[in-house]
């Protein structure tokens, strides 16, 4: 069979079962991440249906898929909101980096993958999943929730952080020394600062310079920047993710709209071929000896997400309720867990096997910690389901005795004489007892 006939029924057959599988997964209720993965490794080598004739074009696909994420995920913030989030947010990404990071990085020095795989495993476990907790908080209706801008405050200062954690790796990775790895950071913080003093003092001329009326030109100019930036960006070793995520940020007002909408049907397909091409590279047969590590890690990673959420929810004033609602929401992990392992397996195969199972785990367990925690956590500390005031115990004879008096109503007063002494009514009557209402308790 020709090369291209053979390329063409590979492709086709790919892009159909994960439309079909896609819908399944919208029928369940559940991410199509793990369907996709899923459907990787039995495509890849080792699984049931090996692709050779498909896997460069699949490899170029899933490259473009992750700058199609980031770039999506830029769109979404305005360069003021992310330097807010930087100065309210920053003690809760602190508390999430050493909650969530410091468990990768320890199993992988326990597993003896040396400096470079904890950082990578590192991050792995560190980063929640943008695209799913977006649609798991629109599915369950809690976009306006006072716990909302706290779980996309965290989200931000992850996706923030990226900008500074896989240069760093990259660099890592590639076998760079302390001085040239030095550089590398430093070139990213400076990239990453131009852009956002450029989005922010000359955000309207940067968009008005890229925006169509043409919605065709509009595709081609916004999509051609973004490969172009993320092309140069990785040839300065900062990252090609971080370039497109830059690109999306420099955008604002109606093009960022506008680029939103013609894009995301493309996202949504190279996004899915980025995850089958993870699932592709990864063998079946490496799974089942790291699924109780990766078991071990995503359980405890779990309660750790919680623990940020909790913290980040209670700095911000919000109830017991709110607080475990924030932490469940934030357990799921996806796509920068993928990436980041995408990014390492070459240098460090082992973690492709572990990172896929870990992804497959939280990422079912995800939606349901989000829906589950609050209620699961008030019922074993024994939180009813409404709060009511506290009770300062057993009534003492003081309380019976103005308990009574305030029951009997008063005697009615002789002509002329006022109804309550000079300095006010006797302790335990009605109207004090109005004017001190009890407090109600704060859900």
């Amino acid at each position: 069979m020709h090369h291209t006939t053979a390329l063409l029924i590979e492709l086709g057959a790919v892009i159909l079962t994960l439309g079909i599988i896609g819908r399944l997964a919208g029928r369940i209720g559940l991410s199509p991440i793990p369907l996709y993965l899923l459907a990787g490794l039995a495509f890849g080598h080792g699984g049931l249906i090996p692709l050779d004739a498909s896997e460069d074009f699949t490899a170029v696909g899933a490259e473009i898929g992750v700058i199609l994420l980031l770039l999506l995920l830029g769109l979404e913030y305005s360069a003021s909101e992310l330097v807010t989030s930087l100065k309210t947010q920053y003690p809760s990404g602190i508390v999430d980096f050493l909650l969530n990071a410091v468990p990768g990085a320890v199993a992988a020095l326990v597993l003896g993958w040396g400096a470079v795989g904890a950082v990578a495993l590192a991050g792995v476990t560190w980063i929640s999943s943008s695209g799913v907790i977006a649609k798991v908080m629109t599915d369950l209706g809690r976009l306006g929730n006072r716990e909302t801008p706290v779980v996309l405050g965290i989200l931000v200062m992850e996706d923030l952080a990226m900008a500074v954690y896989l240069p760093l790796l990259t660099a890592m990775l590639a076998g760079v020394g302390l001085a040239g790895g030095s550089i590398t950071l430093l070139i990213s913080l400076g990239t990453v600062g131009l852009v956002l003093y450029a989005a922010l003092r000359h955000g309207r001329l940067i968009s008005r310079a890229v925006s169509s009326d043409n919605p065709e030109m509009l595709l081609l100019v916004v999509l051609g920047l973004t490969v172009l930036v993320a092309g140069l960006a990785q040839q300065l070793q900062v990252s090609a993710a971080v370039g497109a995520f830059l690109v999306g940020i420099a955008l604002s007002g109606e093009v960022a709209e506008g680029a939103h909408k013609l894009l995301a049907p493309l996202r949504d397909l190279f996004a899915a071929v980025f995850f089958v091409f993870f699932g592709l590279s990864t063998n079946p047969a490496d799974i089942p000896p790291v699924l109780l590590p990766a078991l071990l890690l995503a359980l405890v990673t779990t309660f750790t997400k919680i623990g940020t959420g909790w913290y980040a929810a209670r700095r911000a004033g919000i109830g017991r309720k709110g607080r475990l609602r924030a932490g469940g929401t934030l357990v799921a992990r996806g796509e920068f867990s993928i990436v980041i392992a995408g990014l390492a397996v070459a240098t460090e195969p082992r973690i492709g096997p572990i990172a896929t199972a870990y992804v497959l785990i939280l990422v079912v367990i995800g939606p349901l910690a989000a829906r589950w925690t609050e209620p699961l956590f008030s019922r074993l500390q024994g939180l009813p389901g409404r709060r009511k005031p506290p009770t300062a115990g057993p009534p003492t004879m003081e309380d019976m005795i103005a308990a009574e008096t305030a029951s009997t109503p008063p005697a009615e007063p002789l002509s002329g004489e006022a109804p309550f002494p000079p300095d006010g009514p006797p302790v335990g009557t009605p109207s004090q007892a109005a004017e001190t209402p009890p407090q109600a308790a704060r859900s």
